[in-house]
Formats: C-alpha cells, sequence, structure tokens
C-alpha cells in the first residue's frame, strides 16, 4: 500500500491486508484501531495512520500476541505521537514472554519427535524380527 491514496475504504482495506472487514470493525469495537471516518453512505473510511496501525497490530497477532496484550499496548500507541518510551519496555517484555512460549513448545515438540522416532524404530524392529512384540 505503498502508493496508496488516502482515505481508503473499509473493503478495499480490507482486501489488500487480506483480512475481513468484520475484523477491522472488531478491531474498532475493543479500542485496538480508533474510530474511522465516514461517508455520506456510512462507509468505513481508514487515512494513512489508520492503516499503519492495523498493519500494527497484524504483526502482533502474528507474532501470537493476545488481544488483551494488544489493548493495552494499544493504550500507550498513538502512530501521530508515539510513545516509545512507554510502549517499547511493555513490547519487550509481551515478546520475551512469547520467546518463552515458543522455545517451551519447541522442547516439547522435540521430546515427541524423539518419542515418535523410538517407537517408529521398535516397529521396525518387531517387524524385521529382531525383537519379540510385548504381549
Amino acid at each position: 500500500m505503498e502508493n496508496q491514496i488516502y482515505p481508503v475504504q473499509i473493503g478495499e482495506l480490507a482486501k489488500k491486508l487480506g483480512i475481513t472487514t468484520r475484523t477491522i470493525r472488531y478491531y474498532e469495537e475493543i479500542g485496538l484501531m480508533g474510530v474511522s471516518e465516514r461517508l455520506g453512505g456510512g462507509t468505513r473510511t481508514y487515512q494513512r495512520e489508520d492503516v499503519l496501525r492495523l498493519k500494527f497490530i497484524l504483526k502482533l497477532k502474528e507474532l501470537g500476541i493476545t488481544l488483551r496484550e494488544m489493548q493495552e499496548l494499544a493504550d500507550n500507541f498513538d502512530t501521530g505521537n508515539q510513545d516509545f518510551g512507554k510502549i517499547t519496555p511493555r513490547l519487550l517484555e509481551i515478546l520475551d514472554r512469547h520467546i518463552g512460549k515458543v522455545d517451551q513448545k519447541i522442547a516439547n515438540l522435540s521430546s515427541l519427535r524423539q518419542e515418535i522416532v523410538a517407537y517408529r524404530q521398535r516397529i521396525l524392529d518387531i517387524l524385521q524380527g529382531v525383537i519379540q512384540p510385548e504381549t
């Protein structure tokens, strides 16, 4: 959306970002997005700052940040007047917590993989007559 002409209507924005218009409206309802401007027929339109904020929200979602955590960050984030002194430490704290969760999932998956490999080998050994199946 580099050469986008603003304001952009909700349908066009949703299409370009690969989300639904309902998602955008929901983010407005829960306070992640500011109140959008409206055309005469009530169609929502968005300025560049709104689009940047929505992209930020989608990136946080992609990183596994919960909506509640995003709401907390949204209280300190305004693309027109970013207070990085407030948002950055809290964002780093949230990201660090998510790194820990990912590390734990990786450890669990690694353990599960080892169990599957061992089970597979046991089946191969039984099929090859190396060991007798347990009765």
